[in-house]
């Protein structure tokens, strides 16, 4: 009987301890779910999603040209020269495509400005209107003191004969245009020429133009290679 007693009782005191157990480690995990699961937010809170951000876009300098330049530089000259050059120097460097300290010859480059737009008048000999030989007329007696025939085809007849390769500054450049020797104009540098044209008056071209390179006779000279003393002494027709 006593054995039962005592028997019962380790059974019940066993139960008792595995049931206190069971119960502290179930309230251990779910403290540990709750601690898991339940957040507490503050009021009034709200997040935003994250923008990535754009890259930026690239930055587009401004490539100047070096002709612009130049003629802005020019025009902003008030005694006419910008590190030892003239503006007209910078004009006409854009005009002939050449480096600016290659025109020296100021004398000449006042000469075409002052002759530039003027319009082409068959027989004119003035500022309202000119002609290819007249116009080689003026240049020669300003620049030369030359006294021209009047014509292009006497001007061809008087100039000796020379080679392409052989231009420089001062040559003539004699052209068919209507039939024979009927235009001419005076060779600059770079294969430009001055001359007055029916079309645009008094301007500026390219002798490798293929309008002008299709009707281009040949070169003359007038002056020697001195520039300055005269080859042969002319005098214009009455």
């Amino acid at each position: 009987m006593v054995k039962q007693i005592l028997l019962t009782a380790t059974i019940l005191l066993f139960m008792g301890s595995f049931m206190s157990v069971s119960a502290q480690t179930s309230v251990k995990q779910n403290n540990t779910e709750a601690s898991k699961t339940n957040y507490k937010f503050l009021d009034d809170i709200s997040i935003e999603p994250a923008v990535e951000a754009m890259p930026a876009e690239p930055v587009r300098m401004a490539v100047p040209t070096v002709k612009k330049d130049l003629l802005n530089a020019a025009k902003t000259s008030s005694s006419g020269l910008i590190e030892g050059a003239g503006a007209l120097q910078f004009k006409y460097s854009l005009l002939l495509d050449v480096e600016v300290e290659f025109l020296k010859n100021i004398h000449l480059l006042n000469l075409i400005d002052g002759w530039m737009g003027t319009r082409y008048l068959l027989g004119g000999a003035t500022k309202r209107g000119i002609d290819c030989s007249a116009l080689m007329q003026v240049f020669f007696a300003s620049l030369y003191g030359m006294a021209l025939p009047r014509t292009a085809k006497q001007q061809y007849d008087a100039s000796r004969r020379i080679s392409r390769t052989e231009l420089k500054e001062g040559d003539l450049l004699f052209f068919n245009t209507t039939g024979g020797v009927s235009h001419v104009g005076m060779y600059l540098c770079n294969n430009k020429f001055v001359h007055a044209s029916s079309s645009n008056g008094v301007t500026i071209s390219d002798m490798f133009d293929p309008y002008y390179a299709n009707r281009l006779i040949g070169a003359g000279r007038l002056v020697e290679e001195n520039n300055a003393v005269p080859a042969v002494l002319l005098t214009p027709n009455p």
